[in-house]
């Protein structure tokens, strides 16, 4: 487990030029020409093949990351913008038909047989299947409309401030200020907040109009009846149906909000206040200023070092060569697109960490989670192809999520007075379990959304707000903000840009909550097997790769019951 990072330069290049770079697509289609042109008389030759191919698409992915990463970082220069339209709109279409070309050659030859039962392979030529059954010529112009018109999300949130004590500050910045003792200052800024939010509310809505009725035509040219089906089978979900989603959904309400409504209840108490407001949710319950780990960006990512280093040096090596190449932008500021991310970047292997931070707990934790998701990337870097570096989503989640929760223990590099540290473990154990209500809030949305693709703006409302009411707490009173809370849902940037991705998170919160008990129990053993799932990258299905985590692909009532016990357990130790 004790590896040693040198400083990653970029694999040497054997079927593209070293200088080659992607500026067009009659540079690119040669090599596209070269490949399904190409005669392959026996396994040797597939396999050399299978290895070109994943080179050049490591090339163009690698490419199309940087662009999305300098749009995101900068979404005032419209020359970044610019680029990123140029891939969407005159390079992507055109690789479309070649793939789906491509992979119809690669199951179509006879030694493919010789690969079926190859780990890794197998679940390539798996994806292979589910990708010819899918393609549709006709869909390549609206995939290239759907990624023009989710860009506008980005640049819509980015433009988003607000003007508090003079200064003009974005949203994420105004979002600290929820932290403040003051209670009539918390609630002028939630206002100013969400008034900015509402003034775009339509502009949003247009938006998601739009793209669910591209995405439903995109459903129905591939012969399903919506495009949540349709999206079930792009995203490769073999392991869970929709029904299991509801399932999950129906599991949380029963096992997880009481305990929501026990930590509303608590903190109303608390506060000492008559009426539970949505202002009162992010200030601490206790009178206590916010707690503030680190003061700016070069500090946050010098101390994130730090922990993963005491977690294990080799995690630590992971971080500090991406600050060392520049693949760290972290803090807040105009201009930027809303969020955080981990951009894996497929040829150095060495991915990219973007994120809104202002010197919060809740931005400790989105380095924490998103440093997970590099360190899987650095895990699955020497893998042979590209194909078998990106994991599922659950298991991707699982890697971020999990590192939040084994972590803990080296937090005191942040905080360095004992009670504060405590308060950080009780913020974070409260968090994992609120996580999970809204996950299934989001879920559930989008189910009825692409159920129901034809809705007016008033059903879309309606069922919004039933679905926020069933799995929100029943202490907080939102009377008079009636407005703020029917858009709620457009501050997901997932449900835009990413749709259907997010029950992957309550999936994985619950595997982290396993995979920490297991580091609990053994701290030693609970690494390694966390790091031994992790490499597997997608050589594995997902109940393989939990497997090998020590813990279960599960989240049936009795097993979330089982983990809300435990981390009741521990709440219990450190209050």
């Amino acid at each position: 487990m004790n590896q040693s990072l040198d400083l990653p330069i970029r694999p040497k290049r054997k079927f593209l030029p070293e200088d080659f770079k992607v500026s067009s697509w009659d540079l690119l289609k040669p090599f596209f020409d070269n490949l399904a042109e190409r005669q392959i008389s026996n396994v040797s030759e597939l396999k050399q093949w299978l290895h070109d191919r994943s080179e050049l698409e490591s090339v163009i992915s690698e490419d199309m990351g940087w662009r999305y990463i300098r749009m995101t970082c900068y979404t005032d220069k419209e020359e970044y913008s610019k680029s990123y339209q140029d891939f969407v709109q005159n390079i992507q279409p055109q690789i479309a038909p070649f793939s789906d070309m491509l992979n119809k050659k690669t199951l179509g030859l006879p030694f493919i047989a010789a690969l079926e039962n190859e780990p890794g392979y197998n679940l390539m030529l798996r994806n292979l299947k589910k990708e010819v059954e899918l393609f549709r010529s006709e869909n390549i112009p609206l995939y290239t409309e759907i990624t023009t018109e989710t860009q506008k999300y980005a640049e819509i949130s980015g433009a988003m401030t607000v003007e508090i004590n003079g200064q003009e500050i974005t949203l994420p910045q105004a979002g600290v200020i929820l932290q403040s003792t003051d209670r009539a200052q918390r609630e002028d800024v939630f206002r100013k907040i969400s008034t900015r939010r509402l003034k775009d509310k339509d502009l949003l809505d247009a938006l998601f109009s739009k793209l669910i009725s591209l995405r439903h035509k995109v459903s129905l040219n591939a012969g399903f009846k919506n495009f949540r089906d349709y999206q079930f089978k792009a995203y490769g979900r073999f392991d869970y149906t929709p029904q299991d989603c509801f399932n999950f959904h129906e599991a949380i309400e029963s096992e997880v909000l009481p305990l929501i409504n026990q930590f509303s209840k608590e903190r109303k108490s608390k506060l000492k206040v008559t009426e539970l407001r949505p202002w009162d949710k992010a200030v601490d319950a206790e009178g206590r200023e916010p707690l503030k780990p680190f003061q700016d960006s070069k500090e946050l990512t010098q101390k994130s070092i730090e922990v993963f280093k005491r977690l294990n040096p080799y995690l630590g090596e992971c971080l500090e060569v991406m600050d060392k190449m520049g693949h760290l932008d972290l803090e807040s500021r105009k201009g930027k697109a809303p969020g955080g991310y981990n951009y894996p970047l497929a040829e150095i292997g060495v991915p990219f960490i973007f994120m809104n931070a202002t010197s919060t707990m809740r931005d400790m934790m989105t380095i924490m989670h998103e440093g997970g998701h590099a360190v899987h990337n650095f895990l699955t870097m020497n893998l042979e192809l590209n194909d078998f570096k990106s994991p599922p989503m659950e298991v991707a989640e699982l890697a971020s999520m999990s590192m939040e929760l084994i972590s803990m223990d080296e937090w005191p590099i942040f905080f360095e007075a004992e009670k504060d540290f405590k308060r950080a473990k009780l913020e974070q154990l409260e968090d994992s379990i609120e996580t999970l209500p809204w996950v299934a809030t989001i879920d559930k949305f989008q189910h009825w959304i692409y159920e129901n693709p034809t809705h007016s703006l008033e059903e879309r409302k309606e069922n919004w707000n039933a679905i926020f009411s069933r799995f929100g707490d029943t202490v907080t009173n939102w009377s008079g903000l009636e407005e703020a809370k029917n858009y709620l849902w457009q501050k997901q940037l997932h449900l835009y840009e990413v749709p259907f991705y997010y029950i992957e998170y309550g999936m994985a919160q619950l595997g982290a909550i396993a995979i920490w008990r297991n580091f609990k129990k053994d701290k030693k053993t609970g690494l390694q097997k966390y790091q031994d799932a992790l490499k597997l990258g997608n050589m594995a299905t997902i109940p393989e790769i939990y497997n090998a985590a020590g813990i279960r692909f599960d989240f049936s009532r009795g097993y979330i019951k089982e983990l809300m016990d435990f981390v009741r357990e521990e709440l219990e130790k450190v209050k």
